[in-house]
């Protein structure tokens, strides 16, 4: 049972350290606790926790205009921030993780302004068919975080400039443009600031817990420890990942999500992979990486290797089962 809310604004725009302060209030929540986490990020490709940063954006033309490709720790897709959006964490302990209650605060927000929003899915809230909030989850041990963008109003020419979306990807969506699918709120309440929005989310955070907020300040937080944090997100090696000289690549598209394998293969055997993917459960595609090195590269061997697969959550046994009986119908 919640007995405690705690609210805390950023008071910086540089993404990694922002992530490096979500990990980190993650990491100290209370037992009985939810905090509230606002922060904006500058000019920020942000990619799930399993993705190719090449394949998901223009990485050049990003950085040669100063934006930063950032790899967070959730899964799911790649989404554009700037100055015009509005992130949003929700951090608690797993018995007090609600996704359901979490979103009727920022749905109760945005009423505060006017505008009726609605659920689609698990992860997006939507303006009369139009996405404004795409949310991903993730857990660690006990502690659990639920976080998303609000677009109060983002720039939608550098949004469609830096992404890289697959026409696949659109298509399975029933779309043909980035732009098609997504809404700044500014469209449905006209001259609505970032800081009018922060407000409504605090009452809204309130009112929905029947709790008042204990707002946090930076100076409140281990500075040290979230700079060793800050560093981490920020690496070559957290953001772009390691490069494979790999000589076999497939690639599908499930309805939760998209799988690409990259394999080399010496002597008849997967010697090493990568596994993408922008599937909302991100720990699946490492547990393949981990199945299938050593393992001959024959279909019949990788299905029997991953039909050993085993997990409490029924959701990711499910994801396997589609992969085994993709691979199984495909020419190696």
């Amino acid at each position: 049972m919640i007995k405690k809310l705690s609210y805390i604004e950023s008071e910086n725009t540089v993404p990694y350290q922002n992530l490096a302060m979500e990990e980190y209030l993650l990491l100290h929540c209370g037992k009985e606790e939810c905090i509230l986490y606002l922060w904006q990020n500058r000019n920020t490709v942000v990619i799930g926790r399993n993705q190719n940063v090449w394949k998901e954006c223009l990485v050049s033309k990003l950085e040669e205009e100063n934006g930063y490709p950032v790899r967070r720790l959730s899964g799911g897709g790649a989404v554009y921030h700037d100055l015009g959006n509005l992130n949003f964490t929700f951090l608690v302990r797993k018995d007090n993780y609600d996704v359901d209650r979490q979103l009727s605060v920022i749905l109760e927000a945005v009423k505060k302004l006017g505008i009726h929003a609605e659920k689609s899915g698990r992860n997006d809230i939507l303006i009369d068919g139009h996405k404004f909030s795409g949310n991903a989850f993730y857990e660690q041990g006990d502690c659990c975080y639920h976080h998303g963008t609000l677009m109060v109003n983002v720039d939608m020419g550098e949004l469609s400039r830096y992404l890289t979306v697959s026409k696949e990807k659109l298509q399975s969506k029933g779309v043909d443009s980035v732009r098609a699918r997504v809404a700044n709120l500014t469209e449905y309440a006209p001259g609505l600031t970032i800081d009018k929005l922060k407000q409504k989310l605090l009452e809204a955070f309130e009112e929905v817990y029947g709790l008042e907020a204990e707002i946090l300040k930076m100076e409140d937080l281990d500075a040290g420890e979230i700079e060793e944090r800050t560093k981490h997100f920020a690496s070559w090696d957290w953001v772009f990942g390691r490069k494979l000289d790999f000589q076999y690549e497939l690639s599908n598209r499930f309805p939760w999500g998209q799988v690409t394998f990259q394999m080399k293969v010496k002597n008849g055997r997967i010697e090493d992979m990568n596994v993408y993917s922008d599937a909302m459960k991100q720990d699946l595609m490492p547990e393949i990486r981990n199945y299938l090195k050593n393992v001959r590269y024959d279909k019949k061997a990788i299905c029997t290797e991953l039909s050993l697969y085993w997990s409490e959550d029924k959701e990711m046994e499910q994801m396997m089962k589609d992969i085994i009986e993709w691979i199984g119908t495909v020419d190696l």
